[in-house]
């Protein structure tokens, strides 16, 4: 049997859930030597803490002020899933000529997915997004300055906000870490969230997009609240009555 302190095996198992991206009770239990009631009523206290989101037979990590995923890693997890929100966000464009698409890998198969037969001006903080339409000639690109942060290559404080603070877009396509019906949409880091606040105080639409894992995850810094919205997409992975809820404080919820 395990020696372990409770303490110390949650820690075990956060630190477990932040490297693979996800935990299995079944397994947990059999690399912790403890019975799986032990290792479930972990989960609890760690969902309890903010740390971790239980799901049916496991958990995933919670994005915190300690703990962001990558770009690299997002590019990994729930891709289908993504490319079909990605899909359904770009073709509520309508007539918008000016758009801010922000950083993450949703938002970037968003940019990946605008139409390239017509003007469009694409203003962004991302690299990659910045990279993935550069090239294309109908689409001018307009890459806000500013530090860059290494895990999301995408530029960030004073320089990127005040340079967003001079326009006026006719969309904002935003991601956010979490968004929930109490505390609105959060990202682990300030200099982020000031980015986003500025971008959907620069819009006249906003649109978030995100998979079905960030409703309900709260992270460290509030950038928006849900009712700033006009729609959000996600999936249908979101259950339809959790999809009503959102949509009864203001935006429109299409899953797809």
């Amino acid at each position: 049997m395990s020696t372990r302190t409770a303490e110390e095996r949650q820690r075990e198992i956060v630190l477990v859930a932040r490297r693979d991206g996800s935990v299995d009770v079944t397994a947990l239990a059999t690399e912790l030597g403890v019975a799986k009631e032990t290792v479930r009523r972990d989960l609890r206290v760690l969902e309890d803490h903010g740390l971790l989101r239980r799901t049916h037979g496991g958990a995933y990590p919670v994005e915190s002020a300690g703990f962001e995923t990558t770009l690299e890693f997002r590019a990994t997890s729930h891709v289908p899933e993504k490319r079909r929100i990605a899909a359904a966000a770009a073709e509520l464009l309508g007539d918008a000529e000016t758009v801010f698409v922000d950083e993450g890998f949703t938002p970037q198969l968003i940019a990946e997915a605008l139409p390239r037969d017509r003007p469009l001006t694409v203003v962004t903080a991302s690299l990659p997004v910045a990279g993935a339409l550069a090239e294309t000639d109908t689409v001018s690109v307009l890459l806000l300055g500013g530090r860059v942060r290494s895990g999301t290559l995408a530029t960030v404080d004073h320089w990127t906000t005040k340079m967003l603070a001079g326009f006026v877009v006719d969309l904002a396509f935003i991601g956010a870490n979490g968004i929930s019906r109490e505390h609105g949409l959060t990202t682990p880091d300030p200099a982020v969230s000031e980015v986003k606040t500025q971008a959907i105080r620069a819009a006249r639409r906003t649109v978030f997009a995100g998979v079905h894992t960030k409703f309900g995850a709260v992270s460290f810094c509030r950038f928006a609240e849900v009712g700033a919205l006009e729609t959000i997409v996600t999936s249908t992975l979101l259950p339809t009555a959790e999809a009503h809820r959102y949509s009864l404080l203001g935006p429109q919820v299409i899953r797809v």
